[in-house]
């Protein structure tokens, strides 16, 4: 029998030290619910996590940006507590909220006093129960989400060209719309469509509850019994059809804007959160771009002086991501001289791999990322959430660690040549364009 490491699949064994921090209770209540509890008396707080398993990824066309929509759409009041009494009920119990909204999922999160949890979870429970969607609500949060995109898209270089290189990565999947939506689309939903996608989406069948802190499990269950319990089921989500052709060459746009000074935008195309290539990448990533002394930034931006910076963007996602780079050139920069530049020094990684040192200092620097986005309630709820939507089970983040110090650099140069293959880049070249009056 070979070894993990020959079968480029990275070794599962559960880290102690993650282990006894992770005494998790689980239940799901009958109308599909799931419940994950964990106690930690260190102080008197607590942290609600609700991971509702909806993104971008489930919009269609005529309806992207919903989703984000929504997020807007859960702040403004429901049957018990209406309009803007969400935060102000929690705020006045020490209290404070936020989400976010990615492809894959929709997150909302509390932090609060722990004598505050009966409170908070009778002001998540009734938004989840009886969000009130109205025509004034929906009016109002259009227009705010509509002026997000204009700040964060229309009028940004990055969010140009992201947009567009999503056109280009993905010719079938959902993940090639904008997770804030196409502005037409925006503007067109209507309050029908958020009913229906209420319904459907918000249900408890479709959410993930995480209570994390100075909790009693026992008694924190009957809460949420008696909270949400009689919340009813939504019907069953619509399953997402990965319909994406391979890739068979190099795809490129041109995008010409008013800005200072040139700049790339590189995509290829990576495996999907629960395939095992993903966790290489992640070293690969971090051998590549993370700190001063990392390859790219010390060939392109310190040594070859070509880029001003350089980023790379390797985000998880359910199914197949986006591997992604983001250059910003100096004024008298070439992009194609750049862009030789890049793929010479991913070749070389490709052909030689990494050294001992590098090796080793990525994976030191992933575990004590993970690590240190465990040390608070906050942290640890979320990080139950996250790898219980992308890898299918909470429990493997015990063993992420393992899974990082069991990559060799022969798994690493074999995934570089294997993503990184010319014929699976999409290429979006921002130049400069006069401003208009």
């Amino acid at each position: 029998m070979r070894k993990a490491s020959q079968l480029n699949v990275p070794a599962r064994v559960v880290d102690p030290a993650l282990e006894s921090l992770f005494d998790v209770h689980e239940a799901t209540l009958p109308n599909g619910l799931q419940v994950r509890l964990l106690a930690n008396h260190q102080a008197p707080v607590v942290s609600l996590y609700t991971f509702f398993q909806v993104g971008s990824r489930n919009e269609r066309p005529g309806i992207t940006g919903i989703s984000h929509l929504f997020e807007h759409m859960m702040f403004n009041g429901a049957k018990k507590y209406g309009p803007k009494m969400f935060d102000k009920t929690l705020e006045s119990n020490g209290g404070r909220s936020n989400a976010y909204t990615s492809h894959d999922m929709t997150v909302y999160y509390d932090d609060f006093a722990a004598d505050a949890l009966e409170t908070v979870l009778d002001l998540e429970s009734d938004r989840m129960r009886s969000l009130r969607i109205s025509q004034e609500t929906l009016t109002s949060e259009r227009e705010v989400v509509k002026e997000e995109r204009r700040v964060r898209v229309d009028n940004d270089i990055t969010g140009i060209m992201d947009e567009e290189l999503g056109t280009l990565v993905y010719k079938a999947h959902p993940y090639r719309w904008p997770v804030i939506g196409w502005m037409a689309d925006i503007e067109n939903i209507t309050r029908e469509d958020c009913q229906e996608y209420f319904r459907t989406y918000y249900a408890p069948n479709n959410a993930v509850l995480y209570i994390v802190g100075d909790i009693d499990p026992k008694k924190t269950l009957a809460l949420v019994r008696r909270y949400y319990g009689d919340i009813p089921r939504g019907p069953a989500p619509l399953k997402v059809i990965d319909a994406e052709p391979e890739q068979k060459g190099e795809r490129r746009a041109l995008v010409r804007h008013p800005a200072q000074s040139p700049a790339l935008m590189i995509g290829f195309r990576g495996p999907a959160a629960r395939e095992d290539d993903t966790f290489t990448l992640d070293v690969a990533q971090y051998v590549l771009t993370k700190g001063e002394g990392s390859r790219l930034v010390r060939s392109l931006v310190y040594e070859q002086k070509l880029a001003v910076s350089i980023m790379l963007d390797w985000s998880w996602r359910i199914d197949p991501g986006t591997i992604l780079f983001y250059l910003e050139l100096k004024p008298d920069s070439d992009p194609q001289k750049v862009e030789a530049a890049l793929y010479a020094e991913l070749e070389k990684m490709a052909r030689e791999g990494v050294t001992e040192r590098e090796l080793q200092k990525a994976q030191n620097n992933l575990r004590s990322d993970h690590m240190r986005e465990l040390t608070t309630n906050s942290g640890r709820a979320h990080a139950l959430g996250h790898y219980e939507a992308l890898l299918g089970d909470w429990r493997r983040l015990l063993s992420l660690p393992s899974s990082y110090t069991s990559i060799t650099n022969d798994m690493v140069k074999a995934v570089v040549a294997k993503y990184f293959a010319p014929e699976r880049r999409s290429v979006v070249t921002l130049l400069p364009a006069p401003s208009e009056a």
